[in-house]
């Protein structure tokens, strides 16, 4: 089964996370085929922008918890949208959900847009964890009030509250819109506006990456995020649950 499929339509290329039994958990072989399929539209001088969206109800829950990518491998895939010399639109479609990691991925994309009724919710702390890799890209665009509450709590928000608080631009309705302006820039055009507003998030690659990577090995190896991550699996409350 392919875990990333591909469409392209007038110079648009459209990267669907493709494993919908898994809510497009980032599972290692999903995170090598997204970043292959990035790597192969960065080359192409036919695409003017990547869309990156997914099937099913769900954008991605997060990591896989049965087959984790490492945590460098899924630095490098944020970093790759990051750098990548085409634009990057995440199309969260209405309904759906986007949990956990799946919001690094929203972090490190351009331009955000959601459907109506989808959500989302760093769910990270109700594992024993926390939300580490995903910092890199979420943290320089998040309102910190809103960081804060939504890092410590896990609860869900709508799309309303994700564009106020910087994690979503616009709703889904302007996904026209957005891909025709984007057909109207030049090529250097785009990559070099790109690489002005993404200059200050990639800092926090080269500042903190190696620290969080760390971290995270960390917090997920201790006997809380066990019993976190097993109480999920089992779908009980966890034993610090109050």
């Amino acid at each position: 089964m392919t875990l990333v499929t591909t469409t392209e339509e007038r110079g648009i290329t459209t990267l669907a996370l493709n494993s919908p039994d898994t809510r497009n958990a980032l599972s290692a072989p999903l995170v090598a085929e997204l970043a292959d399929a990035l790597t192969a539209c960065g080359k192409d001088p036919a695409v003017r922008a990547v869309v990156l969206t997914h099937t099913g109800t769900t954008f991605s829950a997060g990591a896989d918890l049965k087959a984790p990518p490492s945590p460098y491998a899924f630095v490098d895939l944020l970093r790759q949208i990051l750098e990548l010399p085409k634009p990057v639109v995440a199309h969260v479609t209405a309904g759906s959900h986007t949990r956990a990691g799946g919001l690094g991925l929203l972090g490190a994309a351009d331009i955000v847009l959601a459907g109506q009724g989808a959500d989302f919710a760093l769910t990270e702390v109700r594992i024993g964890v926390a939300p580490a890799v995903v910092s890199l890209t979420l943290l320089p665009r998040l309102e910190p009030r809103a960081a804060a509450r939504h890092y410590l709590t896990g609860e869900r928000f709508g799309v309303p509250e994700a564009v106020t608080m910087g994690l979503v631009t616009a709703t889904d309705d302007e996904l026209a819109t957005v891909l025709d302006a984007l057909r109207a820039g030049s090529p250097q055009g785009l990559r070099e506006a790109k690489r002005l507003v993404t200059a200050k998030v990639l800092e926090t690659f080269e500042r903190d990456a190696e620290d969080l990577v760390q971290r995270s090995a960390t917090l997920f190896a201790s006997a809380e995020a066990r019993e976190g991550m097993t109480a999920f699996l089992e779908r009980r409350d966890p034993a610090w649950r109050l």
